[in-house]
C-alpha cells in the first residue's frame, strides 16, 4: 500500500520528486513523543536527493532532503533499540478499526511500532549537506517560507514550534 494515501499534505514532496518517494532506506534522526494528541513526530532523511531539486539547493552542494512526519492520536507505542541515526524502512497499513493504521519502523538502530490516525502530516521539508561524520547540524534550506525566515539550520530540541507543530 502506498504511503501517499495517508499523507494529508504531500504537495512539497510531490513537487520535489514528482511522486512520493518510497520510505525504505530512510534515516530517522529524531523521535518526538508528545502527550498532547498524543503525537509522534519523526524527523527523517529521505533515501534519495530529487533530480529536479531547487537550483538554490544544487548550488549549495546539498545532497539530502529531510522532513518530519507527524502522527496523531497515537496508541500502543513500542520503542526499542534507539541508537540514532537509525537506517531502515517506515511502513504504514490500515489497522482493524476504521480510519486507524499501524505504523512500524524497523532497521539498524530503531524498532518502533504504534497505532494512530490515518492522517499523517509532512512538515519542515529542507535540504542540507551531510557532514563527513553523518551529522545534519550544518546549514539547512527550508521549502516553507516561514521556516526559511526563521531557520538557517536545525533549531535546538527545545524549540517546541519546530518539533511539536
Amino acid at each position: 500500500m502506498t504511503v501517499e494515501k495517508f499523507l494529508v499534505n504531500p504537495e512539497d514532496l510531490r513537487s520535489l520528486y514528482g511522486r512520493i518517494p518510497r520510505l525504505a532506506g530512510i534515516r530517522v534522526r529524531s523521535v518526538n513523543l508528545n502527550w498532547r494528541g498524543p503525537t509522534v513526530t519523526l524527523r527523517v532523511d529521505l533515501p534519495s536527493f530529487p533530480e529536479s531539486a531547487p537550483r538554490e539547493w544544487v548550488d549549495a552542494g546539498f545532497d539530502t532532503v529531510q522532513c518530519q512526519f507527524q502522527f496523531l492520536a497515537v496508541e500502543r507505542i513500542s520503542l526499542a533499540d534507539w541508537t540514532p541515526p537509525a537506517l531502515g524502512g517506515l511502513e504504514m497499513a490500515p489497522h482493524g478499526i476504521e480510519r486507524r493504521m499501524r505504523v512500524a519502523f524497523r532497521g539498524d538502530g530503531l524498532s518502533l511500532e504504534f497505532d494512530c490516525s490515518e492522517s499523517v502530516r509532512v512538515g519542515h521539508v529542507s535540504a542540507f549537506k551531510t557532514a563527513e561524520n553523518g551529522l545534519d547540524d550544518g546549514g539547512h534550506l527550508f521549502m516553507s517560507r516561514i521556516d526559511a525566515r526563521r531557520h538557517s539550520s536545525l533549531p535546538g530540541t527545545q524549540d517546541r514550534t519546530f518539533y511539536e507543530r
